[in-house]
């Protein structure tokens, strides 16, 4: 079994899903409601929608869709964390997730990690970053 994230977005996953392969890295797969066997069938507002958005690195998944029009959720309460072994990596990850967003804990040594942080960011997704225990 796998728990995989599926985020949703007002209109904006392609370009969302865009920045975080620039990020992370990866391989993405994005489909949009006018690329699919019922595309002659899609409302004409709804064929650049993404059907769905699956970014896959290293052994980690990322999924994702716009939501249908009147449809749209705001992530509540919960977080895409990232835990890395490179301190390095986490700061570069965290300032270019950052870009745009919001800090609510800049990315530091805490007690438990050589690196942590928390954002949200421009497209409203919070996330953790986390780097290793503290040596």
């Amino acid at each position: 079994m796998q728990m995989i994230p599926y985020l949703n977005f007002a209109g904006r996953c392609a370009e969302a899903f865009r920045f975080y392969e620039s990020i992370l890295g990866g391989k993405l797969e994005m489909m949009t409601h006018g690329e699919t066997p019922m595309a002659d069938q899609v409302p004409p507002e709804m064929r650049d929608l993404v059907m769905h958005a699956r970014l896959i690195t290293g052994n980690a998944i990322l999924m994702g869709s716009d939501a249908l029009p009147g449809h749209e959720v705001q992530p509540r309460d919960v977080y895409i964390a990232l835990q890395l072994d490179d301190p390095a990596e986490a700061e570069r990850i965290f300032a270019a997730l950052a870009e745009g967003g919001q800090v609510s804990m800049p990315i530091q040594k805490t007690f438990w990690a050589e690196r942590f942080g928390m954002l949200v960011d421009r497209y409203g997704i919070p996330w953790m970053v986390n780097c290793g225990p503290v040596a």
